[in-house]
């Protein structure tokens, strides 16, 4: 497993670890906060080490190991960095502004998978054939079908506000920034 996917994903299995010993007090100030509610800076980032439990911590750590080892070796340790950072970044972000949005109470944001959705995004576009096989349903496809049809599923989940307590938006987000940062890289070296 290449070295930066190795780490994040330690990283994200010891603030687990961390939330299980001190009785959840790290979700006080490194969850994503609505604006006004506690927000701090630092949470653009932190909230993506944060779970809401054990099922919720193996999805998105399986999901970063499966494709996140894959777009590291295609792209190294340093764009990848810059890449899932970018990911969780505009996540959180776009939560956010749907945060702002919202009638009803908002709870805080935790968990990898606006960075997850970015990778994927990523995976699609750099194997865009390799077949992959969704947990439900259990049906062979190519990587770019099933980005496709989880993002449209993601969009889908948030308009209609089906699903509360999950974070369709910061998915979505993850993707968008994903896509955004890959066709800059794509530009300027056209540019070049």
């Amino acid at each position: 497993m290449p070295d930066v996917t190795r780490y994040l994903i330690l990283a994200n299995v010891a603030a687990y670890a961390a939330t299980v010993l001190l009785g959840g007090l790290p979700y006080l100030w490194f969850a994503l906060l609505p604006p006004g509610d506690g927000f701090m800076p630092w949470q653009l980032l932190t909230y993506a080490f944060l779970h809401g439990g054990l099922a919720h911590l193996a999805f998105n750590m399986f999901g970063l190991y499966f494709m996140g080892a894959d777009v590291e070796r295609v792209w190294g340790p340093r764009r990848f960095t810059i890449y899932y950072f970018t990911c969780v970044v505009s996540a959180a972000l776009l939560q956010m502004a749907t945060m702002l949005m919202s009638d009803g109470p908002v709870g805080p944001v935790v968990g990898a998978s606006g960075g997850v959705f970015g990778l994927l995004l990523a995976f699609a576009m750099l194997f865009p054939q390799r077949r992959v096989v969704p947990l439900i349903p259990p049906i062979p496809m190519p990587a770019w079908l099933f980005a496709a049809l989880y993002g449209g599923l993601e969009l889908l989940l948030g308009v209609t506000g089906t699903q509360q307590g999950v974070a369709h938006f910061a998915h979505l987000g993850g993707m968008l920034g994903g896509f955004l940062l890959i066709r800059h890289w794509r530009t300027r070296r056209r540019g070049s």
